[in-house]
């Protein structure tokens, strides 16, 4: 017996079928922005992709786009169809090519899902990348002169300007590297070169910060250097001016936009799976309630629709079966055929 029977006449199929075109034209606009989004996104990761030197990053905008694209397609073609099934002619046209378009819609939802699944999987390869990225950036800040990094320190200043973050973790991240070049360093000044030599590794390290961390809203002038001496400044204390510089580091705060992007990405791409499944079910009602009808000549007989031609369990039970003969097939055609009887 067939699953979910609904009863049609003519002005009820005139319905569903207007009401399925513009269901299938609003999955083709939900298409074009999820186009949108995977190129916003791709262009972002390629915005800091000094920062987040990781190509498995880019798999969740490529997906999206080609995702996107194919659906486009098959909601447009599945638009046409639905315009088209009221006249029998082109109705009898159509019919071979519903199985296969099923198949493409399931498929579609399939992969979907599989979008959905990585956005969220992929957020932890993502900070997992900043993490890195950023220790590397900030490591080669300094080398302005060095081809492959001479963008790195504009790259990284924007970046805490942007995001209003300082360092990787937070700003003392600077105090364990040398983020000014020899260059600009004054090797005959005394103070200079005794701090040089009383590090092993013979770094020039102060618990200073770039310019980039300065936060505009401080009530006072940036204090970017000699930050944690009291002395070194009027009427400070480095444990009550939160407002001078970002304490906010880089990892927690692109992360935390990258990881807004995602889960907008995945939300938007769970209503558009919803789209299909409900673009899917009224054009099976559809294709069905026009496959029964007494008098295909006659739009004016009714007809019945219905979801599944079988029951739940029945259907299941038909997909396992016929996934179990598949499946001997295949082990029939790998192990050859079996040796003749000897009398």
């Amino acid at each position: 017996m067939p699953f979910m029977v609904v009863k049609f006449d003519l002005q009820k199929r005139v319905r569903l079928a207007q009401g399925l075109w513009m269901l299938y034209w609003t999955s083709v606009l939900a298409g074009i922005v999820l186009f949108s989004l995977g190129i916003f996104f791709k262009i972002e990761l390629r915005k800091r992709s000094e920062i987040m030197n990781n190509s498995e990053s880019h798999l969740v905008p490529n997906l999206l786009i080609l995702l996107s694209l194919v659906a486009c397609g098959i909601n447009a073609f599945g638009g046409k169809m639905c315009h088209d099934s009221l006249d029998p002619q082109k109705f009898t046209k159509m019919k071979p090519a519903l199985k296969p378009f099923f198949a493409l819609s399931c498929g579609l939802v399939a992969l979907l899902l599989l979008q959905v699944l990585l956005c969220v999987l992929m957020q932890f390869s993502v900070y997992l990348t900043l993490a890195e990225g950023l220790q590397f950036a900030l490591r080669f800040y300094k080398d302005t002169d060095t081809p492959g990094r001479c963008y790195m320190k504009r790259t990284l200043d924007m970046t805490q300007i942007e995001f209003r973050c300082c360092g990787n973790n937070n700003f003392r991240d600077w105090f364990e590297l040398q983020w000014i070049s020899n260059r600009y360093l004054d090797m005959s000044n005394d103070l200079v070169k005794d701090r040089v030599l009383s590090n092993v590794e013979g770094k020039y390290l102060m618990d200073s910060v770039p310019f980039s961390c300065c936060n505009p809203g401080s009530p006072r002038p940036c204090i970017q250097h000699h930050l944690t001496n009291n002395t070194a400044h009027y009427d400070y204390d480095h444990r009550t001016e939160e407002l001078n510089i970002w304490t906010r580091g880089c990892r927690e705060a692109v992360f935390s936009y990258y990881s807004s992007i995602m889960t907008s990405i995945g939300a938007i791409v769970i209503g558009v799976i919803i789209l299909e499944t409900a673009d899917m079910a009224g054009l099976k009602y559809l294709s069905t309630a026009l496959e029964t009808m007494a008098d295909p000549e006659n739009p004016e007989c009714e007809s019945e629709g219905w979801l599944l031609e079988k029951g739940v369990k029945e259907t299941l039970g038909d997909m396992i079966g016929k996934l179990k003969t598949l499946g001997r097939a295949n082990q029939v055609e790998e192990g050859g055929d079996a040796p003749e009887a000897t009398t």
